[in-house]
Formats: C-alpha cells, structure tokens, sequence
C-alpha cells in the first residue's frame, strides 16, 4: 500500500509530495548524495525501482514531461508549499531552485543498518611536500 509523504528542497525549502510505499525507511535528505547509496527517478512510483534504490534523486520543482506522464500519475507532486524549516539553506531564493537533493533510504547489510561512509575527497592545506617544512635557522642554515 502506498502512502503520500512530504519532503522540503534543503536548499529553497519547497515541499514535494511522494506516493511510496509504507515499509521504505527513511535516512535522510540532504542536498548531496550520500557516498555508496544508489538513488533512483521519482517520476515512476510504480517502477520497482524505489525496492532496489538506496533513495530518490529529486531535482527541486522538476515535473515529468508530458511525454513521459501526467503529475497525476507520476507519483511526484510539487505542493507549491514552502518548509519554514531552520535548516533551509536559503529561505530566500526562488523556489523551486531547481538545485537536486536526495533522499536517503536506510540500509541493512545482514540485518545490521549501514552508516555513510564519510566523504573521501582530501583537503590539501599544504604544499605538495612530505611534511611541513621548518624555518630557515640564522643566516639561512637549515637542518
């Protein structure tokens, strides 16, 4: 059985609304896809796909083209509602933003729920050199 569940754009704040099934456990939504989640197309509920995807990759205000499928049939509804959430971005811009977000179901791996893994991409604050470099000695001697 399908159930209409509400969601805000992290960045705008628009609120759509999501025909899904009752069992699929919410994570999170975020404005980035969580690393190692697989997400899927809103635009067709009655598509085993949300079964087999880790979430749902919206893009803020975006409908199916008519060609596609009608917003009646789509299983997405964007309600024209802003979310006066403290944690919209930015609550003043345009909305829909057109920006994507993501929900993130919860995932079991042998009955025990995976946690993200944490970003990878590395910050380099140095220079490319193996450590840092010590300071130059009186009279420009270094060790």
């Amino acid at each position: 059985m399908s159930y209409p569940v509400t969601y805000y754009c992290p960045h705008c704040g628009a609120v759509v609304e999501v025909e899904r099934e009752g069992y699929l456990a919410d994570k999170s939504v975020t404005p980035y896809p969580l690393e190692g989640w697989i997400y899927t197309d809103p635009h067709d509920s009655t598509n085993v796909s949300y079964e087999s995807a880790d979430g749902i990759r919206f893009v803020c205000g975006e409908i199916p083209s008519e060609s596609d499928t009608d917003q009646a049939t789509s299983g997405i509804r964007w309600t024209g509602d802003r979310s006066p959430a403290d944690d919209v971005e930015n609550p003043d811009i345009t909305s829909p933003c057109g920006r994507p977000f993501y929900l993130s179901f919860v995932r079991f791996e042998d009955g025990t729920e995976i946690e993200p893994r944490p970003d990878t991409d590395r910050v380099r604050i140095a220079s490319d050199t193996a450590g840092p470099s010590q300071p130059d000695g009186p009279g420009g001697f270094r060790r």
